[in-house]
């Protein structure tokens, strides 16, 4: 009888070997990028984001730069039949650049006022554009001398367009495009105005008066979308409808901004005194331990 240990056993099949894949051996995913490549795509995805508004600044300033452009014929006839000449027409389009304070001035002459109330009454409306000044500056953050540059180009229509937007890249393009395309555009037209006078006729009859207001209008009324900014706006026109018949030129403007100003910093103040109130209070109303 054969012991236990005589009994052949059967030899145990050798364990397969287990195939170790290098990592250059793992096949990509398909759809997945590297880690590496997510900060590109989201880089790339906001340059686009950054071009398309760029895009759509300067659609916005073209629009508006034809629109305020044309309001020059009117500016041009109107000056002539005021008293002025030519040159004087097309110098007040070159160095003031200024349609209110254009008009204003033209406006005082032509009623037969002296040179000293029609300077006063222009320089009362050009106040609004060191406010714009201000406003752009940092905005902008323009160099010393691009400075000197974009005061020539500070008006409604340009601050209009650029604090619309977002990015740094579309508030330059916003400012230079309308700044520049209306400096074009007005003086050309104020010279196509001014040579043709009388032959023209009243402007107002065309329709060219309310041209640069409908334009700032559609640049306005997209912006009244808080309640704050209604009753701003609401508040400032009362204001200067209600000077109007009795203030010197340029006084209603500058009182409406002034009013507009006291509003805005009140709201300011009211939000951050809300803000402060919220994070001392904690998340759930409570006092921070």
């Amino acid at each position: 009888m054969s012991r236990p240990d005589d009994v052949p056993r059967p030899r145990a099949a050798p364990a397969p070997e287990v195939a170790r894949a290098d990592a250059a051996d793992v096949p990509d995913v398909v759809g997945v990028p590297d880690v590496e490549e997510v900060p590109d795509a989201v880089e790339h995805v906001a340059e686009q984001a950054v071009e398309d508004e760029v895009r759509a600044a300067v659609r916005q300033a073209v629009s508006v730069s034809v629109a305020t452009g044309l309001y020059g014929i009117s500016f041009g006839a109107l000056s002539v039949v005021a008293g002025l000449d030519v040159a004087q027409t097309m110098a007040l389009s070159l160095l003031m650049f200024s349609g209110g304070s254009q008009f204003a001035l033209i406006g005082v002459v032509g009623a037969g006022g002296a040179p000293v109330a029609a300077i006063t009454t222009a320089g009362f409306l050009g106040v609004r554009n060191a406010l714009y000044g201000a406003q752009l500056g940092p905005l902008l953050a323009l160099r010393s001398w691009h400075k000197v540059v974009a005061a020539q180009f500070t008006i409604d229509e340009s601050t209009a367009v650029a604090t619309a937007q977002r990015s740094r890249r579309a508030v330059r393009a916003g400012f230079w495009w309308t700044g520049v395309g209306i400096f074009v555009l007005w003086n050309a037209m104020t010279l196509v105005g001014a040579l043709a006078g009388d032959a023209l006729g009243d402007p107002r009859a065309w329709g060219l008066d309310a041209a640069a207001a409908a334009a700032f209008l559609g640049l306005l009324w997209p912006r009244l979308a808080t309640r704050a900014m209604q009753l701003t706006a609401a508040a400032a026109v009362v204001v200067a409808a209600a000077l109007v018949p009795v203030a010197p030129g340029g006084v209603p403007v500058l009182a409406a901004a002034a009013v507009a100003v006291v509003i805005g910093q009140v709201d300011a103040r009211r939000r951050r005194a809300a803000d402060r109130a919220g994070t001392a209070a904690g998340p759930r109303g409570e006092e921070p331990s």
